[in-house]
């Protein structure tokens, strides 16, 4: 579980690290999301997480 924690870690510091401009864009569209958009996106991100949760432990 840490080495997993450990890895969304890196990729989730790879785009500020290499664009910051682009990283606040992100941010920037993201508080213009309704509050049902960032759920589908979480709930995306959660399934598709768990599918590849499966398949790398089988």
């Amino acid at each position: 579980m840490l080495g997993a924690l450990a890895l969304m870690l890196v990729a989730e510091g790879l785009l500020p690290l290499f664009s910051p401009a682009a990283w606040r864009s992100v941010f920037e569209r993201a508080l213009k999301m309704t509050d049902g958009q960032i759920r589908f996106i979480g709930m995306a991100s959660l399934l598709a997480g768990l599918l590849l949760a499966l398949l790398v432990w089988r």
